[in-house]
């Protein structure tokens, strides 16, 4: 009878796609893959440090596997075992932790399940990290991602990410590709683009530090795959995102017109002390140059509340910008203290309180920014890609452009493509619609 095997994934998208090709691996070996809840022989947590409470999920987890399997092998990989690993060892019940490097060879470690009294580390330096594994996720989702690069040569002040996944480098466009045509052949529609600085993609590509090819490339290139219904660009940085790449989706075939843009603040003194690469000015640019070519895009903005030195003027800078900019809608992230960042030694600690405050009236924002964006969408016609939950009786989808759908649960819309015309929005923020045609099965 074959050993089972569950995943738990934290964080990003790219976390994602690489717990999936984690799991083809196990497959591969011979093992079953059952879901988290279900009682396993080994379970596999792929853990993120980009927020606190990321960190403080971890132990939680742990509990939940021990609960289905008191027996079971405990495994973490990602940032946070690359980051401190032996804190994660010390964790009660976990039994091995990789790093950056090993985990994509986690099953070099598995000969013996039996439980330990101490937790395995096998972590490299995160200079050593500077090979590139390529990944995806299928069959997890109605939408793949398509891991196109990693690491990040950055310096921002408030990020550990350059210390858990080491410099930036990508994937061959030879290799993006064989992906791309690999996932359309599952029957999936949606490819998202996913990395940790996906923008500066070339970098890096044939194991040295030049780009080899551009983001520009990768896109033209990934635009004529066949069998691809749509491509969506995951978060890239705003003086990476060039007015080259923006014509080009607003053309593309299978492109569409959401942006996710990184601002962290709308104040220039708090972008100069996080480290950022570009100004206010250049985010306005940004926008201003999407919106030009495409009216109904949707952009998706980060921002970081409570950064130190983050005055009450600085703040009200932010929310004032972000207010006036012709954006979709937030994601929110209250600054929070992480190990071996210069941020951490900053003077001008912002109380936690003020934090917490800061971030409710932005998250306020975002609600205003995405029912604005919603009402200016109502009448249009677009295309809806359904997803495959079942939520209190209804099925919800997503427009090209991020808007969020719903209509009564039906198991036949799963995974297809309906031209809809969009016509109103419900007590919930949600849009209805009525049925044009079928695009896709």
């Amino acid at each position: 009878m074959n050993k089972k095997v569950a995943f738990y994934t934290l964080g990003c998208k790219l976390n994602f796609s690489e717990t999936s090709t984690i799991a083809r691996n196990f497959t591969n070996e011979g093992f079953d893959r059952v879901d988290f809840s279900e009682k396993a022989d080994i379970y596999v947590i792929n853990t993120c440090s980009v927020t606190e409470n990321a960190d403080k999920r971890f132990k939680t987890i742990v509990k939940q596997a021990q609960k289905a399997n008191p027996d079971a092998f405990v495994t973490a990989v990602g940032c946070y075992a690359q980051l401190k690993p032996q804190e994660l060892a010390d964790v009660h019940g976990v039994d091995l932790v990789l790093g950056a490097t090993e985990k994509f060879k986690i099953t070099d470690y598995l000969n013996d399940l039996s439980k330990n009294d101490f937790g395995e580390v096998h972590s490299c330096e995160i200079e050593e990290a500077d090979f590139y594994v390529g990944s995806y996720s299928i069959g997890d989702r109605t939408r793949a991602f398509l891991k196109v690069q990693d690491g990040c040569d950055y310096k921002c002040t408030y990020c550990t990410i350059p210390l858990a996944r080491g410099i930036s480098r990508s994937d061959t466009m030879e290799n993006v590709l064989k992906n791309a045509r690999e996932i359309s052949k599952q029957n999936i529609k949606e490819i998202v683009l996913t990395g940790v600085n996906i923008g500066d993609y070339g970098k890096g590509e044939f194991g040295n530090k030049k780009h080899e090819h551009t983001f520009l490339d990768l896109v033209t290139e990934l635009d004529r795959v066949e069998g691809i219904e749509r491509l969506r660009i995951s978060s890239i940085e705003p003086n990476l995102l060039k007015n080259e790449t923006i014509d080009l989706v607003s053309k593309s075939r299978a492109f569409v017109p959401h942006f996710h843009v990184p601002l962290q603040s709308g104040s220039n003194a708090i972008l100069k002390k996080m480290k950022r690469r570009y100004m206010r000015e250049l985010y306005v640019d940004r926008v201003s140059k999407i919106k030009e070519v495409m009216p109904h895009a949707c952009i998706g903005v980060d921002v970081i509340v409570g950064f130190p030195g983050e005055t009450d003027e600085h703040f009200l800078e932010t929310y004032n910008f972000l207010n006036a900019l012709d954006i979709s809608y937030l994601h929110v992230f209250t600054y929070s203290e992480r190990d071996n960042t210069e941020a951490a030694e900053m003077d001008g600690v912002v109380p936690n309180n003020v934090r917490s405050k800061r971030s409710k009236m932005l998250r306020g924002l975002s609600v205003k920014k995405r029912r604005a964006f919603y009402e200016n969408q109502i009448g249009s016609e677009r295309t809806v890609l359904f997803e495959s939950e079942n939520k209190e009786g209804y099925i919800y989808g997503f427009t090209e452009n991020y808007v969020k759908v719903k209509t009564p649960w039906n198991p036949e819309l799963i995974n297809t493509l309906h031209h809809v015309d969009l016509t109103k929005i419900d007590d919930d923020g949600l849009v209805r619609f009525e049925f044009i045609q079928v695009l896709s099965n």
